[in-house]
């Protein structure tokens, strides 16, 4: 059955949308091209979840927000995604769909590192984002979702770091939707030339629990030869947001992409991360905890495709389902023909807290080579009860019980993330969800 999404927005709206933005001419043909596709195309079909009945059409596109001259005014839901002890010198924060505040250390500027907002990139920068803009990892014709983003997107954030670069602090980005009732349709473009390295944060925020909005977001992750890029996010969408988020990478000889995604969503989510290790010896290792919680349905699919000789690929998920929430993890190794010595591993775990929770781990592996390596682990389980009456035995509450086996359960991804940052955030958020 096709899934019908009317289109909120036409022609006219976009060109007028896109002409009042200062869009390079580009990018104003590439969106109308977008709406045009959008209307013959279907939605995507995500593994076991059925999406027909999610709100995908009900928002408003375009919602200005404040700027703020000191971080010390941001509430302090917040301040909690920041470091409000030491100096936030490499940051971009999106209110709605304009930016609230913005700061880049100048040493980094006189090297040519980009951290900027889209828009600006695109007025500033157009030829080098018109380079990756829906290129090499997505394109806009996928399915109805990524046309609608294509001719939609207002906001987002630019990274780029030219060749030789290495960066130590992590560059961040904060997105906060702050009205309850807008689209946050954000394309996210992180670029590390020839061996350069660098980390970069994000943060998604909202507190529509009842007000219904939409989050469409791509994200397009590019490790040119020998460079790094470390990539952590903690999405924490409040209830009323349905949210598709696609996360590609493509990663060169030599080159290295590492994911750590908190997905603390409380809405119906679709999410997808696929990297294409296209040179010699290049690695990924993709990360990811949730926590579910209430009616929530949610689809997690970590991807990742070799191509190039003696690349590596990890797959970590571990969720924890509370309530009524149900959840499907879809862990896919792919090692295409030609790509000898490859080694494809994943593990896929799911913890059901109650009686009407749901949890699914769907571990594939696609194999087109005989000279490689793979393996999976997967499960899916309830709290031990044994576990649960001895930590009870010794004078702690059920609830601090359950809390403390959570915390255990996805103690082995939170861990193995290396940015300090996201292992914190991370934490707070787990901390808010479990109580």
């Amino acid at each position: 059955m096709t899934v019908e999404t009317k289109l909120p927005y036409d022609q006219d709206y976009v060109r007028s949308f896109s002409e009042n933005r200062k869009e390079p001419e580009w990018m104003k043909e590439l969106r109308l091209q977008a709406l045009d596709l959008a209307d013959g195309l279907e939605m995507p079909k995500p593994d076991k979840t059925s999406i027909k009945r999610w709100k995908f059409d009900d928002y408003k596109h375009d919602v200005d927000g404040e700027s703020i001259n000191s971080l010390n005014e941001l509430p302090e839901d917040i301040q909690v995604f920041l470091d409000m002890d030491n100096h936030n010198d490499n940051l971009v924060i999106q209110r709605n769909q304009s930016v609230a505040y913005k700061s880049l250390a100048s040493g980094l500027a006189e090297k040519g590192v980009i951290l900027t907002d889209i828009q600006t990139a695109l007025q500033e920068h157009s030829d080098l984002v018109r380079r990756y803009y829906m290129k090499d990892a997505v394109q806009i014709d996928e399915h109805k979702l990524t046309a609608l983003h294509s001719a939609l997107m207002n906001g987002g954030v630019f990274v780029y770091v030219p060749k030789n670069v290495q960066i130590e602090e992590p560059l961040q980005a904060i997105f906060w939707q702050e009205d309850p009732e807008a689209a946050t349709f954000n394309h996210v473009i992180v670029v590390a030339e020839a061996n350069s390295s660098l980390t970069y944060v994000e943060n998604y925020i909202s507190q529509n629990n009842e007000e219904q909005a939409v989050a469409n977001i791509v994200t397009e992750v590019v490790a040119h030869d020998n460079a790094s890029i470390n990539f952590g996010s903690v999405d924490n969408f409040a209830a009323g947001t349905t949210v598709y988020v696609n996360r590609r990478g493509v990663a060169y000889r030599d080159a290295s992409i590492e994911w750590n995604l908190g997905q603390m969503n409380d809405g119906n989510t679709v999410s997808e991360n696929v990297t294409h290790l296209i040179g010699d010896n290049s690695n990924s290792y993709a990360k990811t905890v949730s926590v579910g919680r209430g009616n929530q349905s949610q689809n997690y699919t970590a991807k990742i495709v070799h191509f190039g000789k003696q690349s590596e690929g990890f797959i970590l998920q571990h969720g924890v389902m509370k309530e009524s929430a149900s959840t499907i993890f879809n862990g896919i190794g792919k090692i295409e023909h030609g790509a000898s010595k490859a080694n494809a591993e994943q593990e896929s775990r799911v913890l059901m807290l109650s009686k009407d929770a749901r949890g699914d781990a769907n571990p594939i592996l696609l194999i087109d080579e005989d000279d490689v390596t793979a393996g999976h682990a997967a499960s899916v389980g309830r709290v031990d009860p044994v576990q649960l009456y001895y930590l009870m035995s010794r004078g702690i509450s059920q609830q601090e019980a359950e809390r403390l086996i959570i915390h255990g359960f996805l103690a082995p991804v939170v861990k193995e993330i290396p940015i300090k940052a996201v292992r914190e955030q991370l934490t707070e958020v787990i901390e808010r969800k479990v109580y």
